[in-house]
């Protein structure tokens, strides 16, 4: 195979930036759609398919396992065989994966072709970065990750909303079946506009390294998805996952600072504001996605709203990232990146007190305005982060970079769910207890209702009753402390923000 001789063409002279801009945000809103669409989902697809709960439980697992696994891929593909041709074959096998997806006639099938969702999708968001930091000028990073976050972080704030519309209103197939315009237009538009990089056939593949990687990766995955269901290290099975995950990560860094050429550079780390955006954005994907888990059952099983309902209420959540986004864009350039970090945490501390405060009679008003204030601070966290991270870092790192950047945010995701839904587990049990410690002949406002006729403790059926109001209250108040664990994991994240170097320079 011969070296293209093709060559970046300059920032200054780029034509058909828009057009570049728009086919590489389709690919990557199909992506990340995809992370949370299906969710809403599984019920039907359990129906349909005949499956157990556990069984289903892969659908997202496979997925989310071979996505991590093959995302730090991305940027020795793009060095040996050329940026843009791993974009168009990662849009083209993650749309027939999609189509399979939706043609699926058994839990086998299903879970295979999820599989080959995640391999193929993996790259999808980070190339989609990478070739915007490419394409605009340094000047312009600002509005270019404005453009490109629009696509990564209203994916799984409109995710749930529209799997739910799709769901409700044609068939859970449709959850897949909508992947295949977004890839077409996107295919088309990578095709005719996007530039080929060189290609370097020097690039040596690690295989001991990506395999160290690979494994730690999918044992932690396999860990947290499977940890809730398996209570945790009481089970042999997660423990196993979980020293595997150390120690293969513990081997994996050993390798990278002894090997000649490892899978992944260690001179990445050695920029400062880019070794500090993986730890930010890490912050952002337990945020982000862990309230995402949290808020829908929240409203559906203690605040009584449909399913369609809860997507209409999230929904504002996403205007309000849009309209964070569109003035960062603005700003860029302008106003120090940090202090746009700093109102960022704020907002997005003060919407997790906010919800500190709802109760099951809460109104949609105020769930609306709460979703926001954080969809605004998730917006000033999330593009700044992306241009200030990637600043100062050389050019020849940035495929490498931006997927790492992702697994970063992917992997904070994964843990911040399995926290906050055994937190939450946790403190149902023991604010249950709590509570029920109320039920006894010494409380006068018991007594008092019985009296009056307001419940009854004679009855199997009246018990039944109170045993469903007190496990209402100990739910509520589990959801509300979750959130509060979050607000203060939140403003942890302060003190990173003035280790940052605040203008960026220009690397050769």
């Amino acid at each position: 195979m011969a070296t293209i001789d093709t060559q970046v063409i300059p920032k200054e002279q780029t034509p058909n930036r828009g057009l570049i801009t728009v086919s590489v945000m389709l690919a990557t809103i199909m992506q990340a759609l995809d992370t949370t669409i299906a969710n809403v989902a599984l019920p039907h697809m359990q129906g349909s398919m005949g499956a157990t709960q556990e069984q289903i439980s892969w659908v997202l697992t496979s997925y989310i396992v071979a996505a991590a696994i093959f995302m730090p891929l991305t940027g020795f593909m793009s060095a040996r065989f050329g940026r843009k041709q791993v974009f168009l074959w990662s849009v083209v096998g993650f749309t027939i994966a999609s189509m399979l997806c939706g043609a699926a006639q058994s839990m086998s099938e299903i879970v295979l072709f999820r599989l080959l969702q995640g391999v193929f999708g993996a790259s999808l968001v980070p190339l989609s970065q990478s070739v915007l930091l490419d394409t605009y000028p340094r000047e312009k990073h600002g509005s270019a990750m404005a453009m490109w976050g629009v696509g990564v972080m209203l994916g799984p704030i409109l995710g749930p909303s529209l799997g739910g519309w799709l769901t409700e209103y044609y068939n859970w197939r449709w959850v897949f079946y909508i992947n295949l315009p977004f890839g077409l237009l996107a295919w088309f538009g990578i095709m005719a506009y996007v530039k080929e990089t060189p290609i370097d056939l020097s690039k040596r593949f690690d295989m001991t390294g990506f395999v160290l990687l690979a494994l730690s990766i999918g044992a932690l995955q396999m860990m947290l998805d499977r940890g809730q269901s398996q209570d945790w290290f009481a089970s042999s099975e997660v423990a196993i996952e979980a020293g595997l995950a150390i120690l293969a990560f513990y081997l994996f860094v050993v390798h990278i600072f002894t090997h000649r050429h490892p899978f992944i550079e260690p001179g990445l780390f050695s920029d400062r504001n880019f070794s500090l955006g993986l730890v930010m954005i890490f912050v952002i994907g337990v945020i982000l996605l862990a309230t995402m888990a949290l808020l829908p059952p929240f409203m559906q099983n203690l605040m009584g709203y449909p399913v369609v309902d809860v997507g209409i209420i999230l929904a504002p959540r996403g205007f309000g990232t849009m309209a964070a986004m569109i003035t960062v864009g603005r700003l860029s350039g302008k106003v120090d990146v940090r202090y746009m970090l700093f109102l960022g945490l704020i907002l997005t501390s003060y919407s997790l007190w906010e919800m500190t405060q709802y109760t099951a009679d809460t109104s949609a008003t105020l769930l609306v305005s709460t979703g926001m204030i954080q969809g605004l601070g998730l917006g000033f966290l999330f593009v700044p982060l992306s241009t200030i991270s990637f600043a100062t870092l050389a050019p020849h790192y940035r495929n490498e970079g931006t997927a790492l950047f992702s697994l970063m945010r992917n992997i904070g995701s994964s843990i911040g769910i399995s926290l906050v839904m055994t937190y939450l587990a946790q403190r149902l049990q023991i604010n249950h207890a709590a509570y029920a410690n109320f039920i006894s002949p010494s409380n006068q406002a018991l007594q008092l209702a019985v009296q009056n006729g307001v419940l009854d403790t004679a009855s199997p059926a009246g018990l039944m009753n109170i045993n469903a109001m007190v496990n209402r209250q100990a739910s509520t108040m589990a959801y509300l402390q979750d959130f509060r664990i979050m607000m203060w994991f939140t403003l942890a994240a302060l003190p990173l923000i003035f280790l940052f170097k605040s203008h960026s320079k220009n690397v050769k």
